[in-house]
Protein backbone atom coordinates (compact mmCIF):
# COMPACT_ATOMS: atom_id res chain seq x y z
CA UNK A 1 0.00 0.00 0.00
CA UNK A 2 1.55 2.90 -1.30
CA UNK A 3 1.64 5.94 2.10
CA UNK A 4 1.96 9.57 1.30
CA UNK A 5 4.46 10.75 3.58
CA UNK A 6 4.33 14.25 4.95
CA UNK A 7 7.29 16.95 5.77
CA UNK A 8 7.74 17.90 9.38
CA UNK A 9 10.56 20.29 8.42
CA UNK A 10 13.39 21.21 6.23
CA UNK A 11 16.53 22.65 6.45
CA UNK A 12 19.22 24.37 3.67
CA UNK A 13 22.92 25.58 3.68
CA UNK A 14 25.44 26.01 0.86
CA UNK A 15 24.50 23.92 -2.28
CA UNK A 16 22.82 21.37 -0.47
CA UNK A 17 18.67 21.14 0.92
CA UNK A 18 17.49 18.34 3.72
CA UNK A 19 14.35 17.23 5.08
CA UNK A 20 12.78 15.24 7.90
CA UNK A 21 9.55 13.42 6.84
CA UNK A 22 6.94 12.23 9.10
CA UNK A 23 8.25 8.99 9.97
CA UNK A 24 11.44 10.43 10.92
CA UNK A 25 13.33 9.85 8.03
CA UNK A 26 15.97 12.24 6.71
CA UNK A 27 16.21 13.03 2.78
CA UNK A 28 19.03 15.11 1.13
CA UNK A 29 19.43 16.44 -2.52
CA UNK A 30 21.82 19.05 -4.50
CA UNK A 31 25.77 19.23 -3.65
CA UNK A 32 25.73 16.15 -0.78
CA UNK A 33 28.40 14.58 0.63
CA UNK A 34 28.59 11.09 -0.65
CA UNK A 35 31.15 8.09 -1.45
CA UNK A 36 33.16 7.24 -4.68
CA UNK A 37 33.25 3.65 -5.97
CA UNK A 38 36.47 3.32 -4.51
CA UNK A 39 35.20 4.28 -0.88
CA UNK A 40 36.64 8.00 -1.04
CA UNK A 41 34.82 11.01 0.30
CA UNK A 42 33.42 12.99 -2.17
CA UNK A 43 30.69 16.15 -2.78
CA UNK A 44 28.39 14.98 -5.45
CA UNK A 45 24.92 16.58 -6.81
CA UNK A 46 21.82 14.44 -6.92
CA UNK A 47 18.73 16.16 -8.53
CA UNK A 48 16.40 14.78 -6.31
CA UNK A 49 15.39 13.75 -2.90
CA UNK A 50 17.29 10.62 -1.64
CA UNK A 51 16.86 8.69 2.05
CA UNK A 52 19.95 8.55 4.32
CA UNK A 53 19.90 4.83 5.02
CA UNK A 54 22.50 5.22 7.75
CA UNK A 55 19.51 6.45 10.44
CA UNK A 56 16.87 3.46 9.37
CA UNK A 57 15.95 2.28 12.72
CA UNK A 58 16.12 5.71 14.14
CA UNK A 59 13.84 8.76 13.94
CA UNK A 60 15.73 12.03 12.78
CA UNK A 61 13.87 14.95 15.12
CA UNK A 62 16.27 17.83 13.91
CA UNK A 63 19.15 18.37 10.98
CA UNK A 64 22.02 21.58 10.17
CA UNK A 65 24.12 21.85 7.49
CA UNK A 66 26.93 24.68 6.29
CA UNK A 67 28.34 25.09 3.13
CA UNK A 68 29.91 21.22 2.77
CA UNK A 69 29.05 19.82 6.18
CA UNK A 70 25.62 18.04 7.87
CA UNK A 71 24.70 17.72 11.72
CA UNK A 72 21.56 15.79 12.81
CA UNK A 73 19.93 15.02 16.27
CA UNK A 74 18.97 11.73 15.85
CA UNK A 75 16.78 9.02 18.63
CA UNK A 76 19.18 6.73 20.64
CA UNK A 77 16.36 4.26 19.85
CA UNK A 78 13.97 3.66 17.43
CA UNK A 79 11.72 5.97 18.28
CA UNK A 80 12.13 9.39 19.55
CA UNK A 81 10.62 10.04 23.11
CA UNK A 82 11.61 13.07 24.48
CA UNK A 83 15.29 13.78 25.82
CA UNK A 84 17.00 10.94 24.26
CA UNK A 85 18.94 12.47 20.88
CA UNK A 86 22.44 11.62 20.06
CA UNK A 87 24.18 13.84 17.55
CA UNK A 88 25.77 13.02 14.17
CA UNK A 89 27.79 14.47 11.82
CA UNK A 90 29.34 14.27 8.08
CA UNK A 91 30.63 15.83 5.41
CA UNK A 92 33.72 18.27 4.64
CA UNK A 93 35.99 18.47 7.54
CA UNK A 94 38.35 20.48 6.16
CA UNK A 95 38.05 23.21 9.74
CA UNK A 96 37.19 20.50 12.17
CA UNK A 97 33.62 21.28 11.51
CA UNK A 98 32.73 17.75 12.19
CA UNK A 99 33.56 17.73 15.92
CA UNK A 100 35.20 14.52 15.49
CA UNK A 101 38.90 15.44 16.74
CA UNK A 102 40.28 15.83 13.69
CA UNK A 103 39.85 17.22 10.50
CA UNK A 104 39.19 14.23 7.86
CA UNK A 105 35.93 14.47 6.03
CA UNK A 106 33.16 11.84 6.23
CA UNK A 107 31.04 10.67 3.70
CA UNK A 108 28.71 8.75 6.06
CA UNK A 109 27.16 10.25 9.45
CA UNK A 110 29.17 9.64 12.30
CA UNK A 111 28.22 9.82 16.28
CA UNK A 112 30.24 12.69 17.84
CA UNK A 113 31.30 10.78 20.96
CA UNK A 114 30.77 14.23 22.91
CA UNK A 115 26.90 13.70 22.40
CA UNK A 116 26.34 9.89 22.48
CA UNK A 117 23.69 8.01 24.93
CA UNK A 118 26.87 7.46 27.33
CA UNK A 119 27.25 11.45 27.88
CA UNK A 120 26.47 13.21 30.24
CA UNK A 121 25.04 15.71 27.96
CA UNK A 122 21.80 15.18 25.99
CA UNK A 123 21.86 17.40 22.49
CA UNK A 124 18.22 19.41 22.29
CA UNK A 125 19.07 21.97 19.51
CA UNK A 126 21.81 22.35 16.97
CA UNK A 127 23.03 24.42 14.15
CA UNK A 128 25.68 25.38 11.58
CA UNK A 129 27.32 27.96 10.37
CA UNK A 130 29.17 28.38 7.23
CA UNK A 131 32.32 26.23 8.99
CA UNK A 132 31.71 25.87 12.00
CA UNK A 133 28.82 23.99 14.61
CA UNK A 134 26.84 24.98 17.26
CA UNK A 135 24.60 22.36 19.96
CA UNK A 136 22.85 23.10 23.28
CA UNK A 137 22.24 20.44 25.38
CA UNK A 138 21.37 19.88 29.04
CA UNK A 139 22.94 17.66 31.87
CA UNK A 140 21.31 13.95 31.52
CA UNK A 141 21.02 14.46 35.91
CA UNK A 142 17.26 14.36 37.83
CA UNK A 143 19.11 15.44 40.92
CA UNK A 144 20.10 18.97 40.13
CA UNK A 145 18.46 21.65 38.14
CA UNK A 146 18.07 21.88 35.00
CA UNK A 147 21.57 23.31 33.26
CA UNK A 148 22.16 24.11 29.47
CA UNK A 149 25.13 24.59 27.94
CA UNK A 150 26.21 25.97 23.92
CA UNK A 151 29.00 23.93 22.27
CA UNK A 152 30.68 25.00 19.48
CA UNK A 153 33.53 23.44 17.20
CA UNK A 154 35.13 24.47 13.50
CA UNK A 155 36.60 27.25 12.36
CA UNK A 156 37.32 30.18 14.45
CA UNK A 157 39.00 32.92 12.51
CA UNK A 158 36.35 35.56 13.35
CA UNK A 159 35.95 34.70 17.06
CA UNK A 160 32.46 32.64 16.17
CA UNK A 161 33.32 30.12 18.42
CA UNK A 162 33.54 32.31 21.62
CA UNK A 163 36.10 30.59 23.24
CA UNK A 164 38.37 34.21 23.16
CA UNK A 165 40.81 32.89 20.61
CA UNK A 166 40.18 32.64 16.96
CA UNK A 167 42.05 29.01 16.96
CA UNK A 168 40.22 26.19 15.08
CA UNK A 169 38.60 23.66 17.32
CA UNK A 170 37.87 20.12 16.03
CA UNK A 171 36.16 18.90 18.96
CA UNK A 172 33.47 19.99 20.74
CA UNK A 173 34.25 22.42 23.54
CA UNK A 174 31.65 24.42 26.02
CA UNK A 175 31.14 28.10 25.54
CA UNK A 176 32.31 30.23 28.59
CA UNK A 177 30.51 33.47 29.80
CA UNK A 178 27.25 32.21 28.93
CA UNK A 179 24.54 32.73 31.83
CA UNK A 180 24.37 29.21 33.89
CA UNK A 181 21.07 30.22 35.77
CA UNK A 182 18.54 30.51 32.83
CA UNK A 183 17.85 28.08 30.53
CA UNK A 184 19.02 28.49 26.66
CA UNK A 185 15.86 28.08 24.21
CA UNK A 186 16.99 28.82 20.60
CA UNK A 187 20.57 28.89 19.01
CA UNK A 188 21.44 29.48 15.32
CA UNK A 189 24.69 30.16 13.34
CA UNK A 190 25.57 33.28 10.46
CA UNK A 191 28.29 32.25 7.92
CA UNK A 192 30.80 33.80 10.91
CA UNK A 193 29.00 34.64 13.61
CA UNK A 194 27.00 32.47 16.67
CA UNK A 195 23.71 33.77 18.16
CA UNK A 196 21.92 32.17 21.60
CA UNK A 197 18.66 33.44 23.48
CA UNK A 198 17.71 32.30 26.99
CA UNK A 199 14.16 31.64 28.55
CA UNK A 200 14.85 35.32 30.30
CA UNK A 201 15.03 37.01 27.25
CA UNK A 202 19.15 37.40 26.93
CA UNK A 203 20.70 37.23 23.87
CA UNK A 204 24.65 36.36 23.58
CA UNK A 205 26.18 36.69 20.48
CA UNK A 206 30.05 36.96 19.00
CA UNK A 207 31.97 36.21 15.93
CA UNK A 208 31.88 38.65 13.19
CA UNK A 209 31.95 42.27 14.22
CA UNK A 210 31.88 44.11 11.05
CA UNK A 211 28.33 43.19 10.15
CA UNK A 212 27.25 43.22 13.49
CA UNK A 213 28.54 45.74 15.66
CA UNK A 214 29.46 43.66 18.93
CA UNK A 215 32.60 46.20 19.86
CA UNK A 216 31.88 49.70 18.44
CA UNK A 217 35.64 50.51 20.00
CA UNK A 218 37.10 48.58 17.28
CA UNK A 219 39.76 50.05 15.69
CA UNK A 220 39.68 47.79 12.52
CA UNK A 221 43.44 47.97 11.77
CA UNK A 222 46.89 46.08 12.83
CA UNK A 223 45.92 42.99 15.05
CA UNK A 224 42.69 44.71 15.70
CA UNK A 225 40.01 42.97 13.29
CA UNK A 226 37.30 44.08 15.98
CA UNK A 227 35.25 40.16 15.98
CA UNK A 228 34.07 39.41 19.25
CA UNK A 229 35.96 36.39 20.83
CA UNK A 230 33.47 36.18 23.41
CA UNK A 231 30.01 35.94 24.18
CA UNK A 232 28.60 39.59 23.98
CA UNK A 233 25.32 40.33 25.64
CA UNK A 234 22.62 42.45 23.17
CA UNK A 235 21.00 45.69 24.81
CA UNK A 236 17.63 45.37 24.29
CA UNK A 237 16.34 49.21 23.54
CA UNK A 238 12.48 47.48 24.72
CA UNK A 239 13.94 47.36 28.37
CA UNK A 240 16.66 50.13 27.96
CA UNK A 241 18.67 46.94 29.54
CA UNK A 242 19.68 43.29 28.57
CA UNK A 243 16.23 41.15 28.11
CA UNK A 244 13.89 41.47 25.57
CA UNK A 245 10.41 40.38 26.83
CA UNK A 246 9.12 37.10 25.72
CA UNK A 247 11.81 35.46 23.86
CA UNK A 248 10.87 32.83 21.16
CA UNK A 249 13.50 32.10 18.72
CA UNK A 250 16.76 33.81 17.01
CA UNK A 251 17.96 33.35 13.44
CA UNK A 252 21.06 34.43 11.81
CA UNK A 253 21.74 35.71 8.53
CA UNK A 254 25.09 35.94 6.92
CA UNK A 255 25.92 39.31 8.57
CA UNK A 256 22.57 39.72 10.38
CA UNK A 257 20.50 38.77 13.53
CA UNK A 258 16.72 38.14 13.78
CA UNK A 259 15.14 38.22 17.06
CA UNK A 260 11.44 36.67 17.80
CA UNK A 261 9.72 38.32 20.91
CA UNK A 262 6.92 38.80 22.45
CA UNK A 263 5.34 35.91 22.24
CA UNK A 264 5.91 35.82 18.67
CA UNK A 265 3.99 39.29 18.14
CA UNK A 266 7.33 41.25 17.91
CA UNK A 267 10.63 41.18 15.84
CA UNK A 268 13.80 42.59 16.06
CA UNK A 269 16.88 42.86 13.59
CA UNK A 270 20.28 43.83 13.58
CA UNK A 271 23.42 44.24 11.75
CA UNK A 272 23.82 44.94 7.98
CA UNK A 273 20.55 45.92 6.34
CA UNK A 274 21.65 45.17 2.51
CA UNK A 275 18.35 44.98 0.47
CA UNK A 276 16.46 45.48 3.46
CA UNK A 277 17.14 42.32 5.34
CA UNK A 278 16.12 44.26 8.97
CA UNK A 279 12.87 44.72 7.70
CA UNK A 280 12.76 47.96 9.23
CA UNK A 281 11.61 49.98 5.47
CA UNK A 282 15.63 50.78 5.07
CA UNK A 283 19.11 49.44 3.88
CA UNK A 284 21.42 51.11 6.45
CA UNK A 285 23.11 49.10 8.71
CA UNK A 286 21.85 49.15 12.65
CA UNK A 287 24.28 48.00 15.41
CA UNK A 288 21.84 48.05 17.76
CA UNK A 289 18.00 46.10 17.86
CA UNK A 290 15.30 47.38 15.80
CA UNK A 291 11.59 46.62 15.79
CA UNK A 292 10.92 45.00 12.35
CA UNK A 293 7.91 46.47 10.47
CA UNK A 294 5.37 43.43 11.56
CA UNK A 295 2.56 43.18 10.71
CA UNK A 296 2.48 44.46 7.04
CA UNK A 297 -0.37 46.34 7.53
CA UNK A 298 -0.62 47.75 4.37
CA UNK A 299 -3.44 47.87 1.30
CA UNK A 300 -2.48 45.12 -0.47
CA UNK A 301 -2.27 42.50 3.22
CA UNK A 302 -5.72 43.94 4.14
CA UNK A 303 -7.42 42.96 0.96
CA UNK A 304 -6.32 39.31 1.45
CA UNK A 305 -7.99 39.15 4.35
CA UNK A 306 -10.88 40.47 3.34
CA UNK A 307 -11.86 38.32 0.33
CA UNK A 308 -11.32 35.38 2.98
CA UNK A 309 -15.18 35.21 2.85
CA UNK A 310 -17.68 36.23 5.88
CA UNK A 311 -16.65 33.94 8.57
CA UNK A 312 -12.76 34.41 7.95
CA UNK A 313 -13.48 38.22 7.79
CA UNK A 314 -14.21 38.62 11.57
CA UNK A 315 -11.46 36.45 12.70
CA UNK A 316 -9.21 38.54 10.14
CA UNK A 317 -10.90 41.67 11.96
CA UNK A 318 -9.83 40.70 15.18
CA UNK A 319 -6.39 39.76 14.28
CA UNK A 320 -6.51 43.11 13.02
CA UNK A 321 -7.63 45.16 15.92
CA UNK A 322 -5.06 42.63 17.98
CA UNK A 323 -2.23 43.59 15.12
CA UNK A 324 -2.67 47.53 15.55
CA UNK A 325 -3.23 47.57 19.17
CA UNK A 326 0.49 45.77 19.59
CA UNK A 327 1.13 48.54 16.69
CA UNK A 328 0.00 51.05 18.83
CA UNK A 329 2.13 49.78 21.86
CA UNK A 330 5.03 49.70 20.06
CA UNK A 331 4.71 52.98 18.90
CA UNK A 332 4.23 54.12 22.14
CA UNK A 333 7.31 52.27 23.13
CA UNK A 334 9.24 53.75 20.49
CA UNK A 335 7.50 57.68 21.45
CA UNK A 336 8.54 56.67 25.11
CA UNK A 337 12.31 55.77 24.21
CA UNK A 338 12.54 58.87 21.64
CA UNK A 339 11.14 61.50 24.69
CA UNK A 340 13.82 59.67 27.37
CA UNK A 341 16.54 60.63 24.50
CA UNK A 342 14.54 64.30 23.98
CA UNK A 343 15.12 65.04 27.56
CA UNK A 344 19.05 64.48 27.75
CA UNK A 345 19.50 66.41 24.41
CA UNK A 346 17.31 68.93 26.04
CA UNK A 347 19.82 68.49 29.23
CA UNK A 348 22.95 68.54 27.44
CA UNK A 349 22.36 71.84 25.33
CA UNK A 350 20.48 73.54 28.86
CA UNK A 351 24.36 72.81 30.38
CA UNK A 352 25.90 73.52 27.22
CA UNK A 353 23.86 77.26 26.90
CA UNK A 354 24.79 78.03 30.65
CA UNK A 355 28.80 76.84 30.22
CA UNK A 356 28.59 79.85 27.20
CA UNK A 357 26.37 81.97 27.79
CA UNK A 358 26.15 81.79 31.60
CA UNK A 359 22.53 81.68 31.71
CA UNK A 360 19.47 78.58 31.88
CA UNK A 361 18.54 78.43 28.05
CA UNK A 362 14.72 80.12 27.48
CA UNK A 363 12.77 78.66 24.64
CA UNK A 364 10.82 81.41 24.65
CA UNK A 365 13.75 83.75 23.76
CA UNK A 366 15.48 81.67 21.63
CA UNK A 367 18.49 82.94 19.43
CA UNK A 368 17.43 85.04 16.89
CA UNK A 369 19.60 83.10 14.51
CA UNK A 370 17.88 79.49 15.39
CA UNK A 371 14.61 81.51 14.97
CA UNK A 372 15.28 82.89 11.38
CA UNK A 373 17.68 79.73 10.15
CA UNK A 374 18.46 76.05 11.24
CA UNK A 375 21.76 77.03 11.67
CA UNK A 376 22.58 78.37 15.19
CA UNK A 377 25.53 81.07 15.04
CA UNK A 378 27.13 80.90 18.15
CA UNK A 379 29.07 83.78 17.25
CA UNK A 380 27.07 85.96 16.26
CA UNK A 381 24.73 85.44 19.69
CA UNK A 382 27.43 85.65 21.90
CA UNK A 383 27.48 89.13 20.28
CA UNK A 384 23.99 89.77 21.09
CA UNK A 385 25.09 88.64 24.85
CA UNK A 386 27.35 91.42 25.15
CA UNK A 387 25.56 94.14 23.86
CA UNK A 388 22.34 93.64 25.80
CA UNK A 389 24.57 92.99 29.07
CA UNK A 390 24.48 95.40 31.90
CA UNK A 391 28.34 96.36 33.69
CA UNK A 392 27.69 93.43 36.27
CA UNK A 393 26.69 90.94 33.83
CA UNK A 394 29.93 91.70 31.68
CA UNK A 395 32.10 91.38 34.78
CA UNK A 396 31.11 88.36 35.86
CA UNK A 397 31.33 86.89 32.42
CA UNK A 398 35.03 88.62 32.21
CA UNK A 399 35.58 86.58 35.40
CA UNK A 400 34.28 83.75 34.04
CA UNK A 401 36.12 82.91 30.95
CA UNK A 402 39.19 84.43 32.78
CA UNK A 403 39.32 81.74 34.83
CA UNK A 404 38.34 79.38 31.69
CA UNK A 405 41.65 80.83 30.06
CA UNK A 406 43.99 80.66 33.23
CA UNK A 407 43.30 76.67 33.61
CA UNK A 408 44.31 76.36 29.52
CA UNK A 409 47.48 78.37 30.07
CA UNK A 410 48.21 76.10 33.48
CA UNK A 411 47.42 72.99 31.34
CA UNK A 412 49.61 74.31 28.33
CA UNK A 413 52.19 75.43 30.78
CA UNK A 414 52.53 71.65 32.18
CA UNK A 415 52.91 70.55 29.09
CA UNK A 416 55.64 71.98 27.98
CA UNK A 417 57.13 71.28 31.62
CA UNK A 418 56.59 67.61 30.94
CA UNK A 419 58.15 67.92 27.27
CA UNK A 420 60.84 69.91 28.33
CA UNK A 421 61.75 67.11 31.18
CA UNK A 422 61.03 64.18 28.67
CA UNK A 423 63.81 65.82 26.24
CA UNK A 424 65.94 66.10 29.13
CA UNK A 425 65.67 62.48 30.06
CA UNK A 426 66.31 61.61 26.51
CA UNK A 427 69.43 63.80 25.75
CA UNK A 428 71.18 62.39 29.53
CA UNK A 429 70.76 58.88 28.57
CA UNK A 430 72.23 59.53 25.12
CA UNK A 431 74.94 61.25 26.79
CA UNK A 432 75.86 58.32 29.30
CA UNK A 433 75.44 56.22 26.47
CA UNK A 434 78.47 57.80 24.00
CA UNK A 435 82.42 56.13 25.55
CA UNK A 436 84.94 58.26 26.55
CA UNK A 437 87.11 60.14 24.17
CA UNK A 438 84.30 60.70 21.25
Amino acid sequence: MYVLLQLSSVKAGGMMSFAIDSLGALWMWGNCPQQTDDGEFCIAATSAPLPVWDFHGHTVVKVACGNEHVVAAVSAGETYTGGDLVCYSWGNNNHGQLGLGDKESRSRPVLISEFSEGSSWEVYEIACGAWHTAVLTNKKSFDQDLESRCWTFGIGDNGQLGHGTTATICSPQPVDGLPTGSFLISLDCGLFHTAVVSSDGEVWCWGMERGLGLCPDASFSGMDAGDALYPIRVQSPETNGFKFLGPVQVACGAAHTVLVAGEGYRMWAWGRGRSGVLGRDQTTDSYTPCVVMWPPLDENFQEIHEDQGQASTSRANDRTNTELELKLSAASEELQFLRSKLTLMERYANILHISIFRKPMDERTLPRSLQESAVFDIRKEFENILDSSDTDELARLEMFYRSMLSGVKDKLLKRKVQVMVQECIVSLSAGRQTPRGQ
